[in-house]
Parts: structure tokens; C-alpha cells; sequence
């Protein structure tokens, strides 16, 4: 069972134009904007990352407005796992359920989510919440990631998940998320 306290957001590469040319864009960079207001209200930590923004941009400002703090790390190998910094930071959180969400599901978050798996991390795949360039290569990707031990999940899904119960002020923020 996936419970708050041990869980992290990974938002993996939702950058310029590769993220408004997306499948489903929109529906994902909404998804995402909601599981990382979500997860905040749950007190959830997150990391990010940004594939060479040199060349591909930074994070859309839709998303990327709502990292506040959280890090925000730079880097060149696909696999988020492959940057030192990343791998440091995340070595520090000490949390062994990692949620993922981004793009593109084939290629950086794919390659991040066999790492982490093989890292020994439980990994919880957003599917509405990543995306590629076209919908072949995101099933491609989302089907690789299960085949491997992803465990396939929801936006709605993995906040209700950990919220666990409702009546509570955390519900009600939640739900005002998800309606």
C-alpha cells in the first residue's frame, strides 16, 4: 500500500515545446499541475528535473510555477538516475515510493523508472500524468515500465490512495483538485 509517508514526486522533463507537442498535452500538464498541488497538501516532497534546457527549454510555466522550492535538476542522460545531483538529492529524501509524472514515457521517464527499480525504489506510474510525442511510443513506454514492476496508477488514483480516508481538510482540499 502506497502511503504518504514514504512517498516522493519525481516530474520528470515537461519542457517547452516537446510538452506542448505531447500527446494529450493539455490533459497531462493539468493532471500533473493537480498531483503536484495534491501531493503538497498530503506533504508529499518532489523533485524535478529538466533534459538540457539549453536546447529543449525550461519547464512550462504552468507547471513549473508550482515547484516552489522543491529541486529542480539539470541533466543530459535520459534516465533521471544517470545525474549525480539527482541521485544525491533523491538518496537524501530516504523515501522508497517514488511517483512518477512526465515526459516522454519511452524514452527519460521509461529509462528513470527501470533505473529506480533496479535502485530497489517501489515506482507508481502516473499514466494520465506522462506522455510522448505520439500515443504508440507512450503505451510503448507506459507497457515497458509495467512489464519491469511499474505499478500502473491514477492522478485521482495515488491521491486518494494516500489520503486513505475522508471527512478530513486534506480530502476536501484534494477533492476541490479533482473536480
Amino acid at each position: 500500500m502506497l502511503k504518504s509517508e514514504h512517498a516522493l514526486l519525481l516530474v520528470i522533463d515537461v519542457q517547452g515545446k516537446l510538452a506542448n507537442l505531447a500527446w494529450r498535452s493539455e490533459r497531462m500538464q493539468n493532471n500533473i499541475r493537480i498531483l503536484i498541488e495534491g501531493t503538497r497538501i498530503l506533504g508529499i516532497p518532489m523533485l524535478a528535473t529538466e533534459q538540457y534546457p539549453r536546447g529543449l527549454g525550461h519547464t512550462v510555466d504552468a507547471v513549473g510555477m508550482l515547484f516552489g522550492d522543491a529541486p529542480v535538476i539539470e541533466k543530459n542522460s535520459f534516465s533521471c538516475c544517470g545525474e549525480f545531483t539527482f541521485e544525491v538529492k533523491l538518496n537524501e529524501m530516504h523515501k522508497t515510493d517514488i511517483i512518477v509524472c512526465g515526459i516522454e514515457a519511452h524514452v527519460c521517464v521509461y529509462q528513470t523508472v527501470r533505473d529506480l527499480l533496479d535502485l530497489g525504489y517501489n515506482v507508481h506510474l502516473v499514466t494520465d500524468a506522462v506522455s510522448s510525442r505520439t500515443e504508440d511510443n507512450w503505451r510503448l513506454g507506459v507497457e515497458k515500465c509495467m512489464s519491469l514492476g511499474a505499478k500502473l496508477t491514477g492522478t485521482e488514483m495515488v491521491l486518494f490512495e494516500m489520503l486513505r480516508e475522508s471527512g478530513t481538510e486534506r480530502f476536501k482540499a484534494i477533492s476541490k483538485l479533482v473536480k
